[in-house]
């Protein structure tokens, strides 16, 4: 039987239980708030999320998920890529090694994974170093992306306050943290509409995630996310994700931030936030997905990923980030955008995970 070791980074169940907990509200340490209201009050925003840190990482449930979905597939075994990681991949020597591990540790963290199965040759899914660590560093995708031709927004790459006094770009902008996954550090604050707002928040994003900060053009345009499966020729765009910004908030800017995602979306109270099949024209939907599909094959995605893809202001489609290690939550109930686009296309999430991992299998010619 073929044994498949699945790699993983479980979240601490404190980052589960309480994500808003994180929030730091010592006024000295925030910018001046641009937070929406509902109903004349102000909402939860997340000025410093000092606990989003495990933003990336996986919930047991999502790790039980697709442990089950992998079992018909051959003898699942668990490896949590944690320092124990390279002596016990060591030791199993599976057949396969299906990768959903995130990292910790530095901006080339989602590469750790397969750089140690390659440097131990077990065969691994998804995609290799080079397009983990590229497509992590928004700002290199983006020069990538440029210098191949395929559309992307303007954008500066500020490594000091000094340089973001010298940000040419017409405002607005937005600002994001350039080594960053799972909207961390991406908030409402995050758009600036001035200079004097452009050094604040900017300055504040430099202090508190030590790296690069990426200020892009605005873009005002509907958002699409496109998951893709497969490879070359044969890597197929699923139903395309339109994201409804009417869902949220009154008076809430039209991104999908950390405050969408981890604050105003609830159990109790969920955000109607995504539409799949997202309904616009049909001419539109293959611009979008031409444009998604050229940049899943430019930074050389394998197996399965996920590209956001937002419109200007001429309604052109241009590549925001592309995510080769998407997020798979199980549940149909929470907002997770490729396994929703699976279930349009009729594909369930244990055939979606299956569908993966034999793409991986087919490429590296191992039977499962």
């Amino acid at each position: 039987m073929t044994r498949i070791a699945l790699a993983y980074n479980q979240k601490p169940e404190l980052s589960v239980s309480a994500p808003t907990a994180a929030l730091d509200t010592d006024a000295d340490d925030e910018p001046p708030s641009r937070g929406a209201r509902r109903d004349g009050v102000a909402l939860a925003t997340a000025p410093q999320l000092v606990d989003d840190a495990f933003a990336e990482w996986d919930t047991i449930e999502t790790i039980d998920a697709v442990a089950a979905a992998l079992a018909p597939l051959g003898d699942v075994i668990r490896l949590e890529a944690d320092e124990h990681f390279p002596e016990r991949l060591r030791r199993e020597r599976p057949d396969l090694v299906f990768n959903i591990a995130e990292g910790l540790y530095g901006p080339n963290r989602e590469a750790h994974v397969p750089a140690i199965c390659e440097f131990l040759g077990v065969p691994y899914s998804a995609s290799d170093p080079f397009t983990l660590s590229l497509c992590l560093d928004k700002a290199r995708t983006k020069q990538f992306l440029a210098a191949t031709g395929i559309p992307t927004a303007r954008f500066a790459l500020v490594e000091t306050e000094a340089q973001l006094r010298d940000v040419a770009l017409p405002f607005p902008l937005f600002l994001k943290p350039s080594q960053e996954g799972s909207s961390k550090g991406i908030t409402e604050r995050n758009f600036v509409s001035s200079r004097e707002e452009l050094l604040a928040q900017g300055s504040w994003l430099l202090a508190r995630y030590a790296q690069p900060v990426l200020v892009e053009e605005f873009l005002p345009g509907a958002e699409f996310t496109c998951g893709i499966l497969g490879n070359g020729a044969q890597a197929e765009v699923l139903p395309l994700v339109a994201l409804n910004f009417a869902a949220l908030p009154k008076g809430a800017l039209p991104i999908y931030g950390f405050e969408a995602k981890w604050i105003w979306d609830q159990p109790e109270n969920p955000l109607e936030i995504f539409e799949c099949p997202a309904r616009i024209p049909d001419a539109l939907a293959r611009r979008v997905a031409g444009v998604a599909l050229d940049a899943y094959r430019a930074v050389g995605c394998r197996d399965w990923s996920r590209v956001d893809v937002r419109l200007d202001a001429a309604g052109n489609p241009l590549v925001v980030e592309i995510n080769p290690l998407p997020g798979i939550l199980p549940n149909p109930a929470d907002n997770s955008c490729l396994p929703k686009a699976a279930r349009a296309a009729g594909i369930d999430y244990d055939s979606l995970i299956q569908r993966c991992a034999r793409h991986a299998a087919e490429r590296l010619g191992i039977a499962v």
